[in-house]
């Protein structure tokens, strides 16, 4: 196969939004009408985003980190009250935690996945029973890169210590969770976990240029997200407490009234995002599809370069919507540093990023909770380099990428 030169194809960045013209034309009947913030498309994306899920409730928000937080804000953490994250995930799965109020106990992940499995997080329990600091009450699982560890194994070993389980999605939409008969089941169905967050930034599946959303089986748990949502303001008079502000002399609710039992935020998500976000919807399978063949043929590209540059580990207990596609790259043996390779392959005209530095190094909660060392997360991140992966590439644009990868390892 011929070699692309740089100069012949433009640039491929390592995720990037795939918009068509049904999906320009969606907003623009927004634009056209008489809703731009929270309005009936808001409705008709959150009862997609429930059929696809297979949820009770869907409620949508601003963005994955607003859902996270919301979340956490839901489960009435006490100050002291600690949370147990894996530690290779995006900032904002911990940093939730901490908004809420709580605290985080780290949790050590798979070195070959960047998973945190049942293991991982028994010894992070061990760990937070040995000190003593306050009760853990949650777990953040994180479906890393699309996939999901063993989420019956997790709901088993939280339920047996009496804690919420609160999945972190944001990679993951229509990726499907293995269940302990054999079948599988959509990620954020609600049936193992309290709740899911999703994140509908322009490199996910789905678009919405910013966008998240929290799923539940839980009605009340969802009468709280969405009160959370909206400044914790309610205006339904089973609600009011001041009754001789709320209502008027023949029993009605005044008009322009409401109350505000609890502080919330404006997390609230509009009818233009939500119009987007509906109509990628109707595309997610298609989207996932072409994910899925671009990573089945990265597969077969690596081959070549292992054991140098190999795909991550493969986690048995998920169908993976690939949200992006990490290799493991033996930087030492090849003779070169992390950012040098990345160097070549923008030179080569090739986006990569390196999806995560792991939490607990971040000079934040070093400062709160001490140096920690977790092996398995820290292995993870030395040798991690994403390629591009989106919905709009080509065949040969993996061939593109795998080529310029070799040429930088030295093995072109």
């Amino acid at each position: 196969m011929r070699k692309i030169a740089p100069s012949e194809a433009p640039f491929l960045p390592y995720g990037r939004q795939h918009i068509e013209e049904d999906d320009i034309a969606a907003v623009a009947a927004v634009l056209r009408g008489e809703w731009l913030t929270t309005g009936p498309a808001v409705a008709a994306f959150e009862q997609a985003l429930s059929a696809v899920t297979e949820a009770k409730h869907a409620v949508a928000c601003a963005n994955g980190t607003a859902a996270l937080h919301l979340a956490a804000l839901a489960l009435e953490l006490e100050p002291g009250d600690r949370v147990v994250v894996p530690s290779v995930t995006f900032l904002a799965t911990a940093n939730a935690v901490r908004l809420a109020g709580g605290e985080v106990v780290f949790a050590d992940c798979d070195p070959d996945s960047g998973l945190m499995e049942a293991a991982q997080l028994a010894e992070a329990l061990e760990r937070a029973a040995a000190g003593s600091s306050g009760p853990v009450k949650a777990v953040f699982p994180v479906h890393l890169t699309g996939q999901c560890a063993d989420l019956p194994a997790l709901h088993a070993l939280a339920a047996q210590h009496g804690l919420a389980l609160v999945d972190d999605a944001a990679h993951a939409i229509a990726s499907r969770y293995r269940t302990a008969d054999g079948n599988s089941r959509p990620i954020g169905d609600g049936r193992l976990m309290a709740m899911t967050t999703f994140s509908f930034h322009p490199v996910k599946t789905i678009a919405m240029g910013e966008g998240g959303a929290i799923t539940t089986n839980d009605d009340g748990l969802a009468v709280k997200l969405q009160r959370l949502r909206a400044h914790g303001m309610v205006r339904d008079a089973g609600e009011m407490q001041n009754r001789a502000l709320a209502f008027d002399t023949d029993g009605s609710v005044n008009p322009w009234y409401y109350e505000m039992p609890e502080i919330g935020l404006n997390y609230r998500i509009t009818d233009i995002q939500c119009a987007l976000g509906l109509s990628q919807m109707k595309k997610l399978d298609r989207f996932v599809a072409r994910r899925r063949a671009l990573a089945d043929r990265y597969d077969r590209q690596l081959a070549s370069l292992a054991p140098l540059a190999r795909p991550i580990a493969r986690s048995g207990a998920c169908e993976a919507a690939w949200h992006i596609y990490p290799v493991l790259v033996d930087f030492a043996a090849a003779d070169i540093s992390r950012a040098r390779v990345m160097a070549a392959l923008r030179a080569a005209g090739i986006g990569s990023q390196v999806h995560y530095i792991p939490v607990h190094l971040q000079p934040y909660y070093r400062r709160r909770y001490g140096d920690l060392h977790l092996p398995g997360a820290e292995r993870y991140y030395a040798r991690t380099l994403s390629l591009p992966l989106f919905a709009g590439m080509a065949e040969d644009d993996v061939d593109r990428a795998v080529d310029a990868l070799a040429d930088a390892l030295g093995r072109g």
